[in-house]
Parts: C-alpha cells; sequence; structure tokens
C-alpha cells in the first residue's frame, strides 16, 4: 500500500469517530526544535488514547513554513517517526493527518511531501487563497485530493478564516477523494451550513464530520442533526473532534468522547450532568484560547497548560512578541481551579518520565 493512502480498517475508524490532538510546536528558549519535549507530547496523545494527530495546523505555528525557520518538513519527519516507532500503540493504528496551506502550488507540494512521509490524510486551509472564487477554492482542493484523501476545514474568521457558503460545501462533496470535514467557524449557523451541503449531496455516510468547535465541543457531539426537509430525511452525527483543545488534557478528551459514544449509541436522553460539563468544557476553552482578546493568546495558552505539566519546557513561539495577554494566566488558574477533573495532571505525572526518555 503506498505512502499516505487511508488503510480500509483506519478509514472505518474515522468514520465512527476519534479525538483528534491539534499538535503544538514544541521550542527550546532560542526558538529552535526541542525534539525530545516534541516526542514526548506525541508519546502522551498515543498514551492517552488518541485516535489520530494533527501536524502541520495552526496549533503547530503556520510559521514553521516561513524560509527563517524551515521546520515543516522536519517537524511533519519527526511527528510521523515517532507514532510509528511508540511501542504502547501496541498495534493500534494512529491516524496521521498534515496541515497543508498556501497558494494551489504549496499545498500540492506540501501534501506529496506528507503522502511521501507516511500521513495518511491532508487537511486543507484555504487562508492564503483571500477571495477566490469558489470554483477556485474547489479546484485548489482537488489537486491536493488528486495527491492523497483531504479533509476540508472551516475556519472561524477570528483566526484568519473566510465565510463559505452551504453551495461551496456542497460542492466540496463532491471531490471523490474527501473523507472528512473539521467544522471550525464558531458559529451555529455555518455548522449548520456544513451538515445540510454533506446531507444534501447524499455524502452523510461517506464523510465524516469533526468538530473544530472548541467553543461548544460537547454539545457538537451530542447532536444528532436531522434534515426533515430532504426526502427521504437525513440525519447525521458530528462523531469525532480534531481539536487544539483537546491537544490539552489529551486522556480527559478521549475519555468523554468515548462516554458521548456510548450515550448517543444507546438512545437514552442525555445525563444533564453532561451537558452542565458542555459548559465547563467551554469555559475553560475561553481562558485557554484567550477568547476575551479575540484568540491572541490562543497558543501561548495551549503551551502554559503543557508546561505546567511537564511536557514543554516553556510556551515559547516563533514570534517572540506572541505570548499570554494580560489576565490570561489568571484565568487559566482560575479554570484549573474550578474544573480540576478537566484535567489530567495525575495521568502525566505518572507517565512524564517515560515519554522525556530518548
Amino acid at each position: 500500500m503506498p505512502n499516505g493512502s487511508l488503510p480500509p480498517e483506519l478509514l472505518a475508524r474515522f468514520r465512527e469517530g476519534l479525538a483528534i490532538p491539534a499538535m503544538p510546536l514544541a521550542l527550546t528558549a532560542d526558538r529552535t526544535l526541542d525534539q525530545r519535549r516534541q516526542r514526548a507530547v506525541i508519546r502522551y496523545y498515543i498514551d492517552s488514547g488518541a485516535g489520530g494527530i494533527a501536524v502541520g495546523v495552526h496549533s503547530t505555528q503556520f510559521e514553521i513554513r516561513l524560509p527563517q525557520h524551515g521546520l515543516f518538513e522536519p517537524v511533519l519527519q519527526l511527528a510521523s517517526k515517532t507514532i510509528d516507532s511508540w511501542p504502547p500503540r501496541q498495534g493500534r493504528p494512529v491516524l496521521k493527518i498534515a496541515g497543508v496551506a498556501g497558494p494551489t502550488s504549496q499545498a500540492v507540494r506540501e501534501a506529496e511531501f506528507a503522502d511521501g512521509t507516511g500521513y495518511h490524510a491532508a487537511l486543507v486551509s484555504l487562508v492564503a487563497l483571500g477571495d477566490a472564487s469558489d470554483d477556485e477554492l474547489l479546484e485548489h482542493c482537488r489537486k491536493v485530493a488528486r495527491v492523497m484523501p483531504v479533509i476540508g476545514f472551516y475556519l472561524q474568521s477570528a483566526v484568519g478564516g473566510r465565510p463559505l457558503s452551504r453551495a461551496f460545501w456542497r460542492n466540496f462533496c463532491g471531490i471523490e477523494n474527501v473523507i472528512g470535514i473539521k467544522i471550525a467557524p464558531f458559529n451555529r449557523y455555518q455548522t449548520l451550513d456544513v451538515v445540510r451541503a454533506v446531507c444534501e449531496a447524499g455524502r452523510e455516510r461517506e464523510i465524516a464530520l469533526y468538530t473544530g468547535n472548541d467553543d461548544n465541543i460537547v454539545v457538537d457531539l451530542l447532536t444528532e442533526f436531522r434534515i426533515t426537509d430532504l426526502s427521504p430525511t437525513r440525519s447525521v452525527r458530528i462523531v469525532g473532534g480534531l481539536l487544539g483543545q483537546w491537544g490539552v488534557w489529551t486522556s480527559t478528551a478521549v475519555a468523554l468522547l468515548k462516554r458521548i459514544h456510548q450515550i448517543t449509541a444507546s438512545g437514552n436522553p442525555i445525563p444533564s450532568d453532561l451537558l452542565s460539563e458542555a459548559i465547563a468544557f467551554t469555559d475553560a476553552n475561553a481562558a485557554i484560547f484567550d477568547a476575551s482578546n479575540r484568540f491572541r493568546g490562543v497558543i501561548p495558552g495551549v503551551h502554559e497548560i503543557l508546561r505546567r505539566q511537564g511536557l514543554l519546557a516553556g510556551i515559547w513561539c516563533l514570534d517572540p512578541a506572541l505570548g499570554l495577554s494580560n489576565g490570561q494566566r489568571e484565568e487559566i488558574d482560575r479554570v484549573c481551579s474550578a474544573y480540576p477533573h478537566l484535567t489530567d495532571d495525575r495521568f502525566v505525572r505518572e507517565n512524564l518520565s517515560r515519554w522525556l526518555e530518548d
């Protein structure tokens, strides 16, 4: 089987729903790649039970592609090798997703490199295409899909995304090699646009929907979307999460998704405590992602949680000016104190030395 193709058993698991953290970038104080701690973060995700890992995405910092850093290829290589070589997987396949970005020529090159490095699918960012027409966006996605399976990405406007119509998503679903969509507009109307488009295209059993709405994780996963004005009525669920929020407290996220799958499969009423948990997760995410400052501190916020646990040595970003916003540290203190059950500090403490081994 060629590199980058999706084995049938892994595609089946992807369609059932996985917890997929978006990987942050581990840096030293002089802002070079900290390979030891990058491996530790990946091992942590695997041992937490994550079904996949997304690399080269927003959480990994898009600046890894800049010539002065030259980190895109080294980071993807390190992550792929670490996933493949970590023994506690015990034969459990881990889906490797590569973020691809830039204009079409760059995105195709990145997809080709990811395919050759053992990645299974490309998460396609459309940020660099600016005001391109729907037809141009679709052709961009088709060219990447000729290289490897594609996961669409509806990104929120606060971090560079643009509105995308239901017609765009319906046509996107017509691309043969599309296997999923990460829905992350942080907007209920736009989330519903994607859900309707997949159903209107008749591909709701083939294209897996994943929440990237870090502000509404639990409700997204609990909801059965019923499109009653189609004949016959179609229904679909958002089956998993591909999330920056799940880049921290990952073992808790895996347990949450498992519980939600059990509840939705049973057909029993949704427990009221889980709806309360939905608000707790949103409150915690608001602090970590720095929502009150239009997400300026989102990447340092993720780093801060991992730093406190000992997985990262610091919160350094490639941009020296990027750090926690005023008051963000105190907000993180507050949610960690208010919701200790959302954290997985004990799990990390018990395994950290093993993950940090060379």
